[in-house]
């Protein structure tokens, strides 16, 4: 049962209100949240008054120690909320009380010892080299759509592109003689990454093939890849086109656009890549975030060590 479905009617502690409408004042004037986000921070705040009310514990704000707080984050994990639920809720506590320090409403802060549970990063599936070739040989390449679909897939694995980067690829980005694209990534933040020969291949098909014969919508003149009905791509489209191609080749991973990005990069930090280059290419502003690889490739090397040293016992 998820935790949405089993927390109580929404009840109030009135002796909150006061504090509750200083708090989002606070949010909307001091910190200049957006309205969702205020939102967020105040439903956060409602389940611990949920909780007081639930153990009739009549209390304040400032007489709140860090037993109850405690308390109330076992209670919402025993309900079903995920660590990462937790985790945001407990760092909303936090700013409820920096508030109550500011405010003079509390002398002490009750979350300076509360422990948000350890979030453990979850490792993605990743497709073999061998997995990809399958993928990509369910394709119909008889059709202008499979045409452009291959040209789409080889483009995505080639280049470790984000499914919005690809979507948003524009003609005038590609320098194909050269072998590199000029990729717009998160907060516009440009790179130029390398493509392989088999994806320029692909991609030339598509546009002198199929794309040169289609009505293209305006102001979507410069995108590369468009719909039947001249316009770009959805996200959606893309992830429900490898969810076919994957269930045609009978592979049973959680498999999405981003997938391929992943295996582009674990592929590279497996067979030796430098991490500053692999994060280059990727557009990560974080080598921190790119360090994930590593302990895929980690993992890689221990099942190898397993598989074909005689010598090789593993600690788990």
């Amino acid at each position: 049962m998820s935790f949405d479905h089993c927390v109580l009617p929404i009840a109030d502690c009135t002796m909150w209100e006061p504090y509750k409408k200083g708090f989002k004042a606070y949010l909307q004037l001091e910190r200049s949240l957006s309205d969702n986000s205020v939102k967020a921070y105040l439903s956060d705040l409602e389940k611990l008054t949920q909780f007081l009310l639930a153990n009739d514990l009549k209390k304040a704000p400032p007489e709140i120690d860090l037993k109850n707080l405690q308390q109330f984050v076992q209670w919402i994990a025993e309900l079903g909320m995920t660590p990462t639920s937790q985790a945001r809720l407990i760092s909303a506590l936090r700013t409820f009380y920096k508030y109550c320090l500011l405010e003079d409403i509390s002398t002490v802060d009750p979350t300076t010892l509360l422990e948000a549970p350890k979030l453990k990063r979850a490792l993605p599936d990743v497709l073999s080299f061998n997995e990809i070739e399958s993928i990509l040989a369910q394709i119909d390449m008889s059709t202008p759509e499979g045409t452009r679909n291959k040209a789409i897939l080889e483009t995505m694995y080639s280049c470790g592109l984000r499914v919005s980067e690809v979507v948003n690829l524009k003609l005038s980005q590609l320098f194909l003689d050269v072998g590199f694209v000029r990729v717009i990534g998160k907060g516009n933040k440009e790179r130029l990454v390398p493509i392989g020969s088999s994806a320029v291949k692909h991609i030339l098909q598509y546009t002198n093939y199929v794309r040169v014969h289609q009505a293209i919508q305006k102001g979507e003149e410069d995108i590369l890849f468009l719909n039947r009905r001249g316009k770009r791509l959805t996200r959606v489209m893309i992830f429900l086109v490898i969810k076919d191609l994957v269930k045609k080749a009978g592979i049973n991973k959680t498999v999405s656009p981003h997938t391929f990005r992943h295996s582009f990069a674990t592929h590279l930090v497996e067979g030796g890549a430098d991490l500053r280059a692999v994060q280059e290419m990727l557009g990560h502003e974080s080598i921190t975030t790119t360090e994930i690889y590593t302990h895929l490739d980690r993992e890689y090397l221990r099942k190898t060590l397993e598989q074909y040293h005689p010598g090789f016992q593993s600690n788990g």
